[in-house]
């Protein structure tokens, strides 16, 4: 074929591309029975509380049987949760900030562990840790079988 001949095909694709573009500009409205979705301005998040954490249950009830799925925010300030552990298996994906994380009744900040935004971390049911932030927010996604409550753990010097 001779170049002259393939030229009609220029306004084809050109008419395609624009159709394309169009359609980015004007999505089709999503059926809620398929999908439902939050913008991050609409997460219900709580106040911060007195240790420096708010959060905002995105999925189930954490205080009931059954999965759930949590926001959780430790703002900076070296904020911590004290010695504690929880009945089940809670999976942990840090989405922005540092974290920071110990183990064990000693309550120790300062030598606490940093897990930079996109780590993933298992904290085993009935196993003692403590958590927080230090010098910036850390957002954590917390995902587990409820209930998920937490029991307090003495402190050992």
């Amino acid at each position: 074929m001779k170049m002259a001949h393939k030229l009609w095909l220029l306004p084809l694709a050109l008419a395609g591309t624009l159709s394309i573009s169009s359609a980015a500009e004007t999505p089709t409205p999503l059926n809620p029975a398929a999908l439902m979705s939050k913008l991050p301005d609409q997460i219900p998040w709580s106040k911060v509380d007195a240790r420096g954490a708010q959060s905002a249950v995105v999925v189930g009830d954490p205080a009931k049987p059954g999965f759930y799925m949590v926001y959780n925010k430790w703002t900076k300030g070296n904020h911590f949760s004290r010695p504690h552990f929880h009945p089940n298996d809670r999976y942990i994906v840090v989405l922005q900030g540092t974290w920071w994380v110990g183990t064990g009744p000693k309550f120790d900040p300062e030598h606490s562990t940093p897990m930079p935004a996109g780590t993933f971390v298992t904290h085993f049911g009935k196993q003692v840790h403590w958590d927080g932030a230090k010098d910036e927010d850390a957002v954590l996604l917390i995902m587990g079988e409820g209930p998920g409550t937490s029991t307090p753990v003495k402190e050992e010097d």
